[in-house]
């Protein structure tokens, strides 16, 4: 029973997900005094740092911080639920979860090292075994790790949709849900439907892998040696794991726009602005999170019409997002605003949401794409508009319920210090990117 209860799973979710991240540091960090000897990093192992940091952050830490740790906390709490729909599910969940994170840094530390392919780990180098140390075991063990992450992220949301939709209190239809509910049932309708594309990308690479297919692979030289491989193409894995890639963006920042927006409208003493106008845009975010995969893909030799189609729909999904913004602004305008921690913090949330959304315009078009395209103008715009803002809005949401949750408040001295140096630290740091990227 203890293993089931949702504050149990809770707090070990938020348990694992800290180890993570103090992993992830480590791995970063403290480590590299034995990976570079003589004061020089191993390229393979830098590049195997690189891609277990990517992994563990994007999913890892931000998906399963929000929509896992939270929705689990939050949606029988404001649904008026007893327990969530299936509480075996959600146990299985997180072991799920936490055996792909054992799995995931175990990989740092055999011989041949972790994966080295990226975060994305595009073929043909992550599906053959002899291009380099990182695509031996080490890759092995991440596409195994990320098949039961995603497994786990399956489990948990087909156990929100169904909790939400079946076990809402007596009058809690749902035009009455907060706007934390309907971020969290649209970022499992997202994920139910985009992470089995994920998984059928990995499954196929291990094939290619290990059963000799072509599903990625053609016309491959290794050392002047032709490798049997035919028929396949690296650009069907990119399509495969863009389709994920584009909706885990909302995955990740659903929540914490949805846990923004309540501590804005408690903080200002205000009821929330618009409140049908903020649902329909996570409808319309959620639905055009699904068109827009092929931005990321405009240097792969794409036609310019079906090019000028996905600039099309990438624009367009700035509308419901833009929507967002002006009923954030417009709840705290006049309002009595009190500038708690988690209110810092949720404005910490809307002004990096601003600022790293309005480089993506930039992104967005294919021919300012092309020149832009592997530049550190992108990684400004990925770590401030979905790395940083998102962990601002879990922060806010913790310093916010972390009183209901443990029945203790946190020092709030410490919570200003903090606040502070990561909002000052996050700017100083990422927004020089977007120069040394155009530069």
């Amino acid at each position: 029973q203890y293993y089931t209860h949702t504050t149990n799973i809770l707090t070990m979710d938020m348990m694992t997900i800290m180890d993570m991240t103090i992993m992830d540091i480590m791995s970063n960090t403290s480590f590299r005094r034995d990976w570079a000897k003589g004061g020089k990093m191993d390229p393979e192992m830098y590049y195997g740092l690189t891609t277990i940091h990517g992994t563990v952050l994007v999913f890892f830490v931000l998906t399963g911080g929000l929509s896992g740790t939270f929705s689990n906390f939050l949606i029988p709490l404001q649904i008026g639920a007893r327990d969530m729909a299936s509480p075996f599910l959600n146990m299985l969940s997180f072991w799920f979860f936490a055996i792909a994170g054992v799995i995931m840094f175990s990989s740092l530390y055999i011989t041949t090292g972790p994966a080295s392919g990226g975060w994305t780990t595009y073929p043909p180098l992550s599906a053959l075994k002899e291009a380099s140390m990182g695509s031996g075991l080490g890759m092995d063990m991440w596409l195994i790790s990320m098949a039961m992450f995603i497994v786990s992220s399956l489990l948990g949301g087909i156990n929100y949709i169904v909790t939400i939709l079946n076990m809402r209190t007596k009058g809690m239809t749902m035009t009455r849900l907060p706007l934390t509910i309907w971020a969290f049932l649209f970022t499992a309708v997202l994920g139910v439907l985009s992470f089995p594309v994920l998984l059928s990308a990995a499954v196929l690479l291990l094939f290619d892998r290990h059963a000799g297919t072509s599903f990625y692979l053609s016309e491959i030289f290794i050392a002047g040696k032709a490798l049997p491989n035919v028929g396949g193409s690296p650009i069907l894995y990119q399509h495969l794991f863009w389709f994920l890639g584009h909706p885990e963006v909302y995955i990740i920042m659903l929540p914490a726009m949805g846990m923004a927006s309540e501590i804005l409208s408690t903080h200002s003493r205000k009821p929330i602005f618009g409140y049908l106008a903020m649902v329909l845009s996570i409808m319309g975010i959620t639905v055009l999170a699904f068109l827009v995969w092929a931005h990321h893909m405009f240097v792969t030799g794409m036609s310019p019409f079906l090019g000028g189609v996905f600039v099309l729909l990438t624009l367009l999904i700035a509308i419901p997002s833009a929507v967002k913004v002006f009923n954030w602004l417009t709840t705290i305008w006049k309002g009595n605003i009190r500038f708690t921690v988690p209110m810092m913090f949720a404005l910490g949330f809307v002004s990096l949401f601003i600022s790293g959304g309005l480089t993506g315009l930039f992104l967005g078009n294919s021919a300012l794409d092309i020149h832009l395209h592997d530049t550190y103008f992108v990684i400004a715009h990925f770590h401030i508009v979905m790395g940083i803002s998102a962990f601002f809005g879990m922060f806010a949401g913790i310093y916010h319920w972390y009183p209901k949750m443990y029945g203790r408040f946190m020092n709030n001295t410490l919570g200003y210090v903090h606040f502070f140096v990561t909002f000052i630290g996050a700017y100083v740091i990422f927004w020089p990117m977007h120069y040394e990227g155009v530069a």
